[in-house]
């Protein structure tokens, strides 16, 4: 089982070059970089189980700036966002982020995606909360159409585009690996329906271990004629152990993400070590 890292990277935070380096030398698999635009002061939305939105979502810089930075400082490192919020950024712009990031860091990009919670974030960005899902699996279907015909078009219900160039491709084929965020059931079936992987927290209302339901995602995967093991499963966050890292790998996950706090490198270096720790020990 992999190990990676997340950073809401701030201007109060170690840099996204620092970091990279840091987590590269200790073996790490990955650095995941979230994304919000902006936090609109309206309070009606949250996140479950918070009583208030924490400041580093307020401070969060673009995710394909810092991972991009990251990729620079780096040589093997994966980079992820963890999430992309695709129902609020252009399509065509985000193809040619996603392309040009993974042709920058020498096709070593993991495209995670998410629909997002933030109703009044959506609606500034004229994205109806309503129809999020539909709007994110329409511009994902187009993305792969950009990334992977030589004259791309897109003809949809909610995006329609005619015959185009875009360059360039990504270095992956025939794209970077599309990993969907969300929880189960609905997450789930978003990432059969037409992800190269699942992300889901590791506890979440109404669950409180999402590896409980792995069983029910690889027959929900297999059910819908996808082959279960190209559906690498990504848990994220929560509060692991030793003995919890092993159960995970044991039961299948390919990668366990440790989210930083937005701090210095040196408030972060004793938990950075501690996971490195656990990497050899997973290894062996």
């Amino acid at each position: 089982m992999l190990i990676g890292a997340a950073m809401f990277f701030t201007e109060y935070s170690v840099t996204p070059g620092q970091l990279g380096m840091l987590l590269e030398e200790r073996g790490y698999d990955s650095l995941w970089a979230p994304e919000h635009s902006h936090i609109p002061l309206s309070r009606e939305s949250s996140f479950a189980g918070w009583d208030e939105i924490p400041r580093k979502y307020f401070d969060v810089m673009d995710p394909f700036v810092t991972l991009t930075a990251a990729a620079a400082a780096t040589k093997s490192l994966k980079l992820g966002t963890g999430v992309c919020l695709v129902v609020q950024r252009d399509p065509i712009q985000t193809a040619k982020l996603v392309a040009s990031i993974d042709q920058l860091s020498g096709g070593r990009f993991l495209f995670g995606v998410g629909n997002g919670w933030n109703a009044e974030e959506m609606a500034d960005h004229g994205t109806p909360f309503e129809s999020r899902h539909a709007i994110a699996r329409e511009r994902i279907a187009a993305m792969k159409e950009m990334w992977t015909s030589s004259e791309p078009e897109f003809h949809g219900d909610l995006l329609d585009f005619p015959p185009m160039t875009m360059r360039p491709k990504p270095v992956q084929l025939p794209h970077p690996p599309i990993i969907v965020g969300g929880s189960f059931p609905y997450g789930a079936r978003r990432a059969v329906a037409y992800g190269d992987g699942w992300i889901p927290h590791t506890r979440l209302p109404p669950y409180e271990d999402v590896t409980d339901h792995l069983e029910e995602f690889w027959k929900m995967a297999a059910e819908a004629g996808r082959d279960p093991a190209s559906l690498p499963v990504t848990v994220w966050g929560g509060n692991p152990d030793l003995d919890r890292l092993k159960k995970w790998r044991d039961m299948g996950v390919a990668r366990a993400i440790v989210p930083l706090e937005s701090e210095p490198a040196d408030d972060l270096m004793p938990e950075i070590d501690q996971w490195a720790e656990w990497i050899v020990k997973l290894d062996g």
